[in-house]
């Protein structure tokens, strides 16, 4: 199953080097935002292979990074976390695939699509961003990519279909209210760590 995840991958990629990510870096805040990134993350990933807990719950925190980032620049961002979080705890090449995939490129990919969903239905509301986009997105984002995980084979350590299932949905709330908060936290204090939040779009004539 590893190749379908590395599929997944390097499609991911080549898209998102096309689009030349690299040059949202010239924008200052957002070096700052990915060096944050880089420093947290990796633990988080790894922290299911530094202990032997019965059921090991991966954190993603792919759609925050996604909000803060862009998605161009996310790709690449989560192979470089796959990388550090595999020296933190070691892992076959293929697990640090499978977590680039499925704990990053999927769900960020899935928040935005859905943001552009629901820019297009609901409008363009700081409402609309922080509760629908980042907060119950994030949920419906990191559980779908969670049960695509299982369904290409993918399941937690140790437990069952179901029991894995109750896990990803679990830790899509987390992740959900992680991500809401912190969303709500940046449009009112450090709008410039949101690649996705435009003062102009979001608060014109509101």
């Amino acid at each position: 199953m590893e190749w379908w995840s590395l599929s997944v991958l390097l499609l991911a990629l080549a898209l998102a080097l096309g689009l030349r990510p690299w040059r949202m870096l010239a924008h200052g805040p957002l070096l700052t935002a990915l060096l944050a990134v880089l420093l947290v993350l990796p633990w988080l990933w790894a922290l299911p292979r530094l202990h032997a807990m019965p059921l090991q719950l991966p954190w993603s925190g792919a759609c925050l990074v996604a909000l803060v980032l862009g998605w161009p620049l996310a790709m690449p961002v989560f192979c470089m976390v796959a990388a550090l979080s595999g020296l933190i705890a070691p892992a076959p090449w293929y697990a640090l695939v499978d977590a680039a995939a499925w704990l990053g490129v999927v769900p960020a990919t899935l928040s935005v699509l859905l943001g552009a969903a629901l820019r297009r239905w609901l409008g363009t509301h700081p409402f609309v961003y922080i509760l629908g986009r980042a907060f119950l997105g994030t949920v419906a984002c990191v559980f779908a990519a969670g049960a695509l995980a299982q369904w290409s084979g993918h399941r937690l350590a140790f437990v069952g279909g179901d029991v894995s299932l109750i896990g990803h949905w679990l830790m899509a709330w987390a992740d959900g209210f992680v991500t809401g908060m912190a969303a709500a936290i940046f449009v009112a204090f450090k709008p410039q760590w949101l690649a996705t939040w435009s003062d102009r779009l979001y608060l014109a004539d509101k």
